[in-house]
């Protein structure tokens, strides 16, 4: 069954577990793009093109993109068009800024309300990310990197916070595929094991720090005073063409 007819029915498309509405469907596919630097920051979000690889409506991805640009990953331009926004330095800086706040009441948070199944839960996503990039699956490893972040916000059981840091890390995600250096993941699974170990010790000022220092190892990587993104939107969802 083809991407176009999975849509039509509700059910997850081939190969993902994406379900629902139409407009959570494309919605979920842009936001991994993104997520996994398969789409260049800049990139023109045609209507159209993406109308005929979904197979709905431009009234869909109205919708889709107009989510998106809620969130700041998508920039909607009147009469030009949406892209995918394309953060300056300075932008950046303040993401990161944004970031550190938001990380700090997170992890404070999922220290208080972390469950065995949720601690559980994201150790396991933490093997599949390194599991990703053993094998070479940068773009994978990377949405798994940013994956973790949003567990975390789950475990802190504040709605407000989750959809910060939804938002957060996808601009994150962004700015390393424009200014990230060396081609190596961003974030450490040494760094996300060591996090795991201490909320799940309840040790909050010690997950607070870690933390803190990780974001820290993330923006070091940034050069903010490669083969990656793309700009064709036939190229990155060929995967879910039918051939």
């Amino acid at each position: 069954m083809s991407v176009k007819e999975q849509l039509s029915t509700n059910k997850p498309v081939k190969g993902t577990s994406k379900a629902g509405t139409q407009d959570d469907v494309v919605y979920a596919h842009i936001f991994d793009a993104i997520l996994e630097q398969r789409l260049a920051p800049g990139t023109k979000l045609n209507e159209e093109a993406l109308g005929e690889i979904f197979g709905v409506s431009r009234t869909v991805i109205r919708r889709a993109l107009s989510r998106l640009g809620h969130e700041q990953i998508v920039i909607l331009r009147p009469n030009r068009g949406a892209v995918v926004a394309s953060p300056t330095i300075d932008e950046a800086r303040q993401v990161f800024l944004a970031r550190r706040i938001v990380e700090q009441a997170v992890t404070e948070q999922a220290v208080l309300h972390a469950t065995k199944e949720q601690i559980e839960i994201i150790r396991g996503m933490v093997v599949e990310e390194q599991a990703c990039f053993d094998r070479g699956d940068r773009g994978a490893g990377i949405r798994l990197s940013g994956e973790f972040h949003l567990q975390l916000a789950k475990m802190a059981r504040n709605a407000p916070l989750l959809n910060f840091q939804r938002s957060l890390v996808s601009q994150t995600s962004l700015i390393i595929a424009q200014y990230e250096t060396g081609g190596k993941s961003h974030c450490s699974f040494d760094e996300h094991n060591q996090l795991i170990a201490a909320i799940e010790s309840g040790e909050q000022a010690k997950a607070v720090e870690l933390m803190m220092h990780h974001l820290d190892h993330i923006e070091a990587k940034l050069n903010l005073d490669g083969e990656g993104a793309s700009d064709d939107l036939h190229a990155v969802f060929s995967h879910l063409i039918s051939r």
